[in-house]
This record gives C-alpha cells, sequence and structure tokens, in this order.
C-alpha cells in the first residue's frame, strides 16, 4: 500500500523546510495542501513541480475520496500553510480514512508554532498541555481556562493578533497573573518573543499594538507548597476590605502574591458567599 506523508513546512523562515521533506514533496504523486496558492509559493521557490490540490477546513471530507483514490496509485503529502499538518489544521479525518484503507502514514517532522515557542519560553518544558486557539466568545474563553486552572504543567495557546488582548485579560481573570511568553512572528524577520507577567504582557502589546500570529506560553497553577491555603486568601481579602482596596485592584494583587485565581478572589472580595474557593 502506499504512504500518506504528514510534512511540516515553514512557520516563517524557508531554510526550515529538512531535506527528507523536501525529497518526499519532489516525489510523491500529489500533495494535498491546505492552501494551493500558499504552497504554490513554498513548491516554487524549491522548484517542485509535483501536482496539487486543496484540501481545507469546508472540503476536507468531500476531498477525501479523491485524496483515497490517489493513496491507491502512489504516495500522497499532506501540507498545511505552515507548521506540523494535522495540528490545529485539517488532517485528522484523512489520517483516519488512509488507515482504515489500509495505507502507511508517515509524519515528516519539522517547524511548530507550540513547540518552538514552548522551548524559548522560559518556562518549564518537561510537561504541558497544548489546547489550540482560545474560545472567540467570551463566556466560553473563561469556562474552558476555569477548567485549567488548577493544571500543574505548562499551558500553550495559539490566538488571532486582533484578540490578544482580550485572551491577556480573560487568562489574569481566570488564572492569575502568572508568568508567561507571548510569542509572535517565530522565525520571521519582526519575531518577538515577550517574557513576563501577564499584566505586563497586557501593557506591553496596549502599547505596542499586536500584529502577526501569536502563541500564549503560560505557567501551569503554582504547587501547593507555594500557594496560599485558603485561610490565607481569606485573610488577606479581610485586610483589603478594611482598608477599602478597590475589589478589582485587590484581587489582582492577591492572586499575584498567593497563586490563587483573580477570579475565585475577585468573587469573595465582591460577595459574602463563605464557599467560593
Amino acid at each position: 500500500m502506499s504512504t500518506l506523508y504528514l510534512v511540516a513546512t515553514p512557520i516563517g523562515n524557508l531554510e526550515d523546510l529538512s531535506a527528507r521533506a523536501l525529497r518526499i514533496l519532489g516525489t510523491v504523486r500529489l500533495i494535498a495542501a491546505e492552501d494551493t496558492r500558499h504552497t504554490a509559493r513554498l513548491l516554487q521557490h524549491y522548484h517542485i513541480q509535483t501536482p496539487a490540490i486543496s484540501y481545507y477546513e469546508h472540503n476536507k471530507l468531500s476531498r477525501l475520496p479523491q485524496v483515497l483514490a490517489a493513496l491507491e496509485l502512489g504516495d500522497v503529502a499532506l501540507v498545511s500553510d505552515a507548521g506540523t499538518p494535522g495540528l490545529n489544521d485539517p488532517g485528522y479525518e484523512l489520517v483516519r480514512a488512509a488507515l482504515q484503507a489500509g495505507h502507511q502514514v508517515s509524519p515528516v517532522p519539522g517547524a511548530c508554532a507550540p513547540v518552538a515557542a514552548l522551548v524559548a519560553s522560559g518556562l518549564p518544558t518537561d510537561a504541558f498541555v497544548y489546547l489550540g486557539y482560545l474560545p472567540r466568545k467570551r463566556s466560553e474563553r473563561l469556562r474552558l481556562l476555569e477548567g485549567v486552572a488548577a493544571q500543574p504543567h505548562t499551558l500553550v495557546f495559539l490566538e488571532a493578533p486582533h484578540r490578544l488582548l482580550e485572551a491577556l485579560a480573560d487568562l489574569q481573570t481566570a488564572l492569575g497573573d502568572r508568568p508567561c511568553a507571548v510569542a509572535r512572528e517565530l522565525t520571521k524577520l519582526h519575531e518577538e518573543i515577550f517574557r513576563g507577567r501577564l499584566s505586563q504582557a497586557a501593557e506591553h502589546f496596549t502599547q505596542n499594538p499586536p500584529r502577526g500570529e501569536f502563541t500564549l506560553v503560560l505557567a501551569g497553577c503554582p504547587a501547593e507548597s507555594q500557594r496560599w491555603s485558603e485561610a490565607q486568601v481569606r485573610q488577606a481579602v479581610q485586610a483589603a476590605r478594611q482598608q477599602d482596596t478597590p475589589p478589582s485592584q485587590a484581587a489582582r494583587q492577591i492572586a499575584l502574591a498567593s497563586g490563587w485565581p483573580r477570579s475565585q478572589v475577585y468573587r469573595l472580595l465582591t460577595t459574602e458567599d463563605h464557599h467560593i474557593l
């Protein structure tokens, strides 16, 4: 049987394409590409003349028979616009269908924005949770973040530039003012990796309007030995109330010091409910 190759392509710098990827793209029968126009520029750069068809989110199911038919005749490569195909890009359904049809599926590793941002973040890399793009709706975004608030591993997200500031604000609200790295335009001319706390990142990108694609790397929940106990949080909340510190300011300060999510501290500051934490 033939092989479906999952070929990682550059996320910016065209030199980040392996010799093996070049050979496979030049010898397969067909290339299934997320955007044939984008892939055409890469193929032209390397003088590769393999035919390509589009395979993207809105036609991936209707294209399956055509790609499977090509696999019956020879090897096929799947590529996305940038990075590793199948990771936040169409590919899962094709991989499943190829395997069910008895074909081989082989990864051709290369550029991957989440991993590139993670290893350069300065945050722990021994264990991490990758969650893709944050939900567009704020309610869904906060619900997701509340669900991973206690996760001890480093968190990795993708985000679009026009939603970055909203995402940074919601991350701080749900998880507290944690250390983070915000990477944009990785491997490109204007590559930038901002390292600091979420509040500092929000200030930086307010002053420097976000441009390009972003990967967010966030420290996991502090270890229990580093987090305040519930009694300590309640004591700090009581002190803030006595000092008439504005709730939003007090929640930010207590969350930063305690390791508790800012949203939980804020609710405790603004309600008489004794069962919030």
